[in-house]
């Protein structure tokens, strides 16, 4: 096993959770943020997660999202950590009282080790890759010099996401030293749809690490 901590993201179907955990993921992820296509209801969620552990967490994911939507989601009795992906400041974040990540897309490294720095209260930071006006979900790689900066100058942490898959996550963990690292389109047949070959390939590359 590796010692690297694993999400797979955009989770909308109970079956490819329940596979992606039994492949060896330590979080689950579900996306709160209606432009997604990989977006699910408040109400889903439950049924989505039922035959996962309780050992393994369950994120829902956020794009400057009210209060309001947060607690709803909140409400569903599963989740275990927020994730947000948009402007949020250190004092939104923690407001919830919920363990969470600040995701920060990464022009230079030492940028967002500085931005990082801001999330004193945050769990993790998670990396994405820099595109004009997405929030992420982009499927594109980042320059891994960069993250491994943030890596090493960061007193929480480091999730490493963005354009992962089977073929190029070992080289990714290799260069940048995450803590972690998240993938998302990089194992699915189509947004939301997770593909098991794609997902068997991906943690066979974390594991070769």
């Amino acid at each position: 096993m590796s010692k690297v901590w694993t999400k797979v993201c955009g989770i909308t179907r109970a079956e490819d959770a329940q596979m992606a955990e039994e492949l060896g993921a330590c979080a689950l992820g579900v996306v709160c943020y209606e432009p997604s296509p990989r977006h699910v209801l408040p109400s889903c969620i439950g049924e989505i997660f039922a035959n996962v552990s309780s050992k393994t967490e369950r994120v829902g994911l956020f794009v400057n999202p009210s209060a309001e939507l947060v607690n709803r989601v909140l409400d569903s009795g599963v989740i275990s950590c927020l994730q947000f992906h948009g402007e949020e400041d250190e004092d939104f974040c923690a407001s919830f009282e919920t363990p969470y990540m600040k995701a920060l897309r990464v022009k230079d490294g030492r940028d967002a080790l500085k931005s990082a720095k801001s999330y004193r209260s945050a769990d993790r930071i998670l990396l994405d890759t820099f595109v004009e006006n997405v929030p992420g979900g982009t499927g594109k790689t980042m320059d891994w010099t960069q993250a491994a900066l943030v890596a090493l100058g960061c007193d929480k942490p480091v999730v490493l996401a963005g354009g992962l898959d089977g073929d190029n996550v070992g080289e990714a963990i290799r260069t940048a030293a995450p803590a972690g690292v998240d993938v998302s389109s990089g194992v699915e047949e189509s947004p939301g749809i997770k593909n098991v070959d794609k997902l068997k390939s991906f943690f066979n590359g974390v594991y070769s690490v």
